[in-house]
This record gives structure tokens, C-alpha cells and sequence, in this order.
């Protein structure tokens, strides 16, 4: 065999045996590509239920569950896309069985009672990771500007509140030690943290009916009256605060 034979020969030997290993590298950078992609994909939808099914019943109105369904839908179609592994077509089936519940008022979660300052963080860890995950999908260009401003407004509206549960509770808790003075402090707290939604009626209308209690309050201590200390209107109409908001907007003035 000629030498000339041989070179070619041994050229052509590398030459395929390079065209492989690129090849096999390309394949490979392509399955981790799509793994990342497929893990983040997961992560997304997995962070979406945990915030629908986690976060308290009276905090998520229509517009947040229908916001949470529609990024597990999109994360849910991306995984498809993928050809994922997990069981994607039940996540589907159950996110269109949802929304149908949220569109038609049937979709009842149970509230949770904030009664201590552990689950007070913990709503408000839930509430900030709701907060981001709004950004994220203005930024991705899933949802306008004017829904995201609406609802990042409305998130923020309820972590305020969710102080405010806990001062409220702290309060009932301190009537029943007849700890007044304790008890009028936390509700000043209440309406402190109320007051930083000044833009949303019904935080207007919350730190009225607080100033009302207070008053109550402060009129105990001086007759003696201690079934004002124990019972009050806004105490249990506190408890529905975001469980019925056109009935609580239609209540009468705690402030008359």
C-alpha cells in the first residue's frame, strides 16, 4: 500500500473518529440542556401548586388562582414540548378541573387562622414567593403591565393584612387576659400595618373599624364594661375580612 494511501487513510480515520466525539458531545450538551430545562420547567409548576394550595383560602381572590393556573398550564405545555416523564396530561386535566371550580365560585379553600408570629412569617414567605413569581411572568411577557400592577399591588395589600392578623389575635388574646391596655396597642398595630394599603378601600375601611374598636376599648376601662372588652362586631367580621369582600364594602360604618 502506498505511503499517499496510508496518510489518506489514517486522515480519514480521525476525521470520522472527531466527527463522532463532536457529534456525541452535541448530544450530550443537548440531553443536559433539556434537563435543565425540563427541571425548571417542574420547579415552575411545582411552585405554582405550592403557593395555590399553601397560601390561606381567604387570601387568594379569582384574579391570584387564575394567575397560579395559568403558570402551571404554561409549565405544563413547556413539559409536553420536552416530552417530559412526569404524568403532565393529569396536571392538565386537574389545573382545567380547577380553573373551572375558581371561574365558577366553587373552588372553597378553608381559611387559616394567623394566631401566631411562626405562620405569620410563613404566609408572608408564601405571599413574597407569589410577589416574584408575578414579576417573573411581566418580565416573560405572560402577563401586561396592568395586570401585573394590579395584582403585585393587591400581594402586597396581603402581607400588610397578614401583620395585621396577628396583631388582631395578639389583641383578643390579651381582652381575655383583661390586658386592655396590651389589647388597644395591638389593635393600633393592626390599623399601622392596614394603613400602608391607603390605596385600597377596604384597608381604609379596616383601619376606621380598628379606631372604632379602640375607642370601645378605651371606654371600658373607664365604666367597667366588660362585654364591650369581650364582644365586638368587627372581631367576628374581621374573621371574613377577604372571605366576602362585597359584603364586608356593603357592612355598615364601625366608625359612626
Amino acid at each position: 500500500m502506498e505511503a499517499t494511501t496510508i496518510v489518506l487513510l489514517l486522515a480519514a480515520i480521525v476525521a470520522v473518529s472527531l466527527a463522532i466525539i463532536v457529534i456525541s458531545q452535541m448530544r450530550e450538551k443537548a440531553r443536559i440542556e433539556r434537563s435543565r430545562k425540563t427541571t425548571a420547567q417542574q420547579d415552575i409548576y411545582n411552585r405554582a401548586f405550592r403557593l395555590l394550595t399553601e397560601i390561606p383560602g381567604q387570601y387568594l381572590n379569582t384574579d391570584l388562582k387564575l394567575l397560579l393556573l395559568k403558570q402551571m398550564e404554561d409549565a405544563c405545555h413547556e413539559l409536553t414540548a420536552l416530552k417530559s416523564d412526569q404524568p403532565v396530561a393529569q396536571w392538565l386535566e386537574a389545573v382545567k378541573q380547577t380553573r373551572k371550580q375558581v371561574v365558577e365560585k366553587t373552588d372553597n379553600r378553608p381559611p387559616v387562622k394567623i394566631d401566631s408570629p411562626e405562620k405569620s412569617s410563613y404566609v408572608k414567605e408564601l405571599l413574597q414567593s407569589l410577589f416574584k413569581l408575578i414579576e417573573g411572568m411581566h418580565k416573560n411577557g405572560r402577563i401586561d403591565a396592568a395586570t401585573a400592577k394590579q395584582n403585585l399591588k393587591y400581594v402586597l395589600f396581603l402581607v400588610h393584612k397578614t401583620h395585621a392578623d396577628l396583631h388582631v389575635f395578639q389583641a383578643r388574646d390579651y381582652i381575655r387576659q383583661n390586658e386592655i391596655r396590651k389589647a388597644i396597642h395591638a389593635y393600633h398595630m393592626a390599623s399601622t400595618e392596614m394603613g400602608k394599603s391607603k390605596d385600597n378601600p377596604l384597608a381604609m375601611r379596616a383601619v376606621k373599624s380598628f379606631r372604632t374598636r379602640i375607642k370601645e376599648l378605651e371606654a371600658s376601662m373607664t365604666d367597667g364594661n366588660t362585654e364591650a372588652q369581650g364582644h365586638s362586631k368587627l372581631d367576628r367580621e374581621w374573621d371574613h375580612f377577604l372571605q366576602d369582600d362585597d359584603s364586608w364594602k356593603k357592612r355598615a360604618d364601625y366608625d359612626d
